[in-house]
C-alpha cells in the first residue's frame, strides 16, 4: 500500500475543505481566530486568475507586484467584507476587485514603491507566466481571467480527489486512471492500463466509472461552494468548461 504524502492541496487550511460563502464571510470577520488562515488560502488557491488578468491588462512588468499588492490590501485592509453571497459567483467578486483596484489604489510607481520585494505567497509567477498569451493578443483580460479561474477549480478538484484516494491506498489507480478524467489519455487501451493495474478490462470500466462520478460530485460542491444559489451549479459548470474550450 502506498505511504507517500499526498501533499499539498492549493495550501487549504486543515480546517475547511472548500471554498464555501460562509467562510469567506467567516474570513472577513477579524474576531474569527481563524480569518487570517481562510484569507491565505483564498489568495493560495485563486492568485492565479489574478495575475492573468493583471497581466493580460498591460502590466506585464508589474503583474507580479500588483498581483501581491492586491491580496495584500484583500487581506490588510478587510475589502473581503464586501463579499456577499446574495451577489452571486465568488469569481465575479474577485474580478470586480481586480479592477477597483487597478483602476484606483496602484499605478507602476506605486507597485514599485510598495509591492516590491513584498512576498506574501509562494507563487511561481514563471510557470504562470508561460502558459498565458502576451497582452494584446485577441483574447480578452476578461476571458483569460475566466479561463484561469476554471482551470484553477478543475485543478483543485483533482488534487482532492488525488488526496482521497492516497489516503485509501488508491494512489497507484489514481496515478493511472486521471488522464481518463482529463483527456490525457485518449487513444489509450483500457487492455494496456488493465494489465499495467493487474485488472481485468470490466473492472477498469467499472473503477473509471466510478472515478468519474466522483469527480463530478466534487466538481459539483467546489462550484457550489463559490455560489449562492445551488441552481446555478450546473450552469456555472457548463459556463466554465465552454470557457475552457473556447
Amino acid at each position: 500500500m502506498p505511504t507517500q504524502n499526498p501533499g499539498p492541496t492549493h495550501n487549504r487550511g486543515t480546517w475547511f475543505a472548500t471554498t464555501e460563502w460562509s467562510l469567506i464571510l467567516a474570513a472577513a470577520d477579524s474576531q474569527d481566530p481563524n480569518a487570517q488562515e481562510a484569507l491565505d488560502s483564498l489568495c493560495q488557491i485563486y492568485w492565479h486568475p489574478i495575475y492573468a488578468y493583471i497581466r493580460l491588462r498591460g502590466y506585464q512588468d508589474m503583474a507580479q507586484d500588483l498581483t501581491q499588492g492586491f491580496f495584500t490590501q484583500l487581506l490588510e485592509k478587510q475589502y473581503i467584507k464586501s463579499a456577499r453571497s446574495e451577489r452571486g459567483r465568488f469569481r465575479s467578486f474577485l474580478l470586480v476587485s481586480v479592477k477597483n483596484y487597478l483602476a484606483n489604489e496602484w499605478d507602476r510607481e506605486q507597485a514599485q514603491k510598495r509591492g516590491g520585494g513584498t512576498v506574501l505567497l509562494s507563487i511561481d509567477f514563471e510557470e504562470a507566466k508561460a502558459s498565458l498569451p502576451e497582452p494584446g493578443h485577441e483574447i480578452t483580460p476578461e476571458v483569460v481571467f475566466e479561463r484561469q479561474w476554471a482551470l484553477t477549480v478543475l485543478e483543485n478538484v483533482l488534487a482532492e480527489l488525488r488526496l482521497e484516494m492516497v489516503r485509501s491506498g488508491n494512489e497507484e489507480r489514481f496515478q493511472h486512471l486521471k488522464g481518463f478524467l482529463t483527456g490525457e489519455q485518449v487513444g489509450i487501451k483500457l487492455r494496456t492500463v488493465a494489465t499495467e493495474l493487474e485488472m481485468s478490462e470490466g473492472a477498469l470500466k467499472v473503477a473509471i466509472h466510478r472515478m468519474r462520478r466522483r469527480f463530478g460530485e466534487m466538481l459539483q460542491s467546489e462550484i457550489a461552494s463559490t455560489l449562492n444559489d445551488p441552481r446555478q451549479v450546473e450552469e456555472e459548470i457548463r459556463y466554465l468548461f465552454a470557457v475552457i474550450g473556447s
